[in-house]
């Protein structure tokens, strides 16, 4: 996995949302309490090719198949394309959201898997799902990472549970459990009548919200 980190993500960004989504590294949004940065890569293509030959993929490599909500096939082409031009191939297999999550949770997509969240809370809430052995939608884990992770939840005081799940957050990047691409931004229109469309109200969140603070200009 480790070779794969360096294909996506900055040119993804400018090709589907002008460079407007964050390339943080992480899963988790940089505006939850807890958030630790991670070391952030560029994109090189021709240094994704020579760490796959170093791997022993001097030719690349068939990844299999590549799963996604079907809502998600705008921002998972790009990425397929960017892995195949580094000589990893795959095979895009969208599905309809419901039957995604259903298999996702079941853990029968086998291979890469195309994932989106959009749970708030903090660092711990968005990483449970995904890096802790018991998570919905977690292939697996690592012991290390289950003890600290349930260490945290006990942990009273602030600084002592930062620091744990920043630790967790450092062993997540050094094994490479996740390819993070970026923290997604949407393109939005607001039309001349609209006073107040509510975008950006809520940090980190690109739908225009709440809905009662929508407001139009008078006639």
């Amino acid at each position: 996995m480790a070779p794969l980190r360096r294909p996506v993500g900055p040119e993804l960004n400018q090709a589907v949302t002008l460079g407007y989504s964050k390339i943080t590294g992480s899963i988790i949004p940089t505006s939850f309490d807890f958030y630790w940065q991670p070391p952030l890569h560029a994109y090189d293509p021709i240094k994704a090719r020579q760490l796959l030959a170093e791997a022993g993929y001097p030719k690349g490599f068939d990844a299999g198949d590549f799963w996604c909500d079907a809502s998600a096939c705008q921002y998972a082409e790009p990425v397929l394309n960017d892995l195949q031009a580094v000589g990893i191939k795959t095979r895009l297999r969208p599905l309809e959201r419901a039957g995604f999550l259903k298999a996702y949770q079941e853990k029968r997509l086998k291979n890469i898997v195309y994932g989106l969240s959009g749970i708030f809370g903090n660092a711990a809430t968005r990483m449970e799902p995904f890096v802790v052995s018991s998570g919905a939608f977690a292939y697996g884990g690592y012991p290390d990472i289950d003890g600290l992770f349930k260490e945290q939840a006990g942990e009273l005081d602030p600084k002592k549970r930062s620091a744990l799940l920043h630790r967790i957050q450092q062993l997540i990047h050094d094994k490479a459990m996740v390819l993070p691409i970026w923290q997604l931004a949407l393109l939005q229109g607001v039309g001349p009548r609209v006073a107040e469309s509510g975008l950006g109200l809520i940090a980190d969140y690109p739908w225009s919200a709440p809905y009662e603070d929508l407001k139009l200009k008078p006639r």
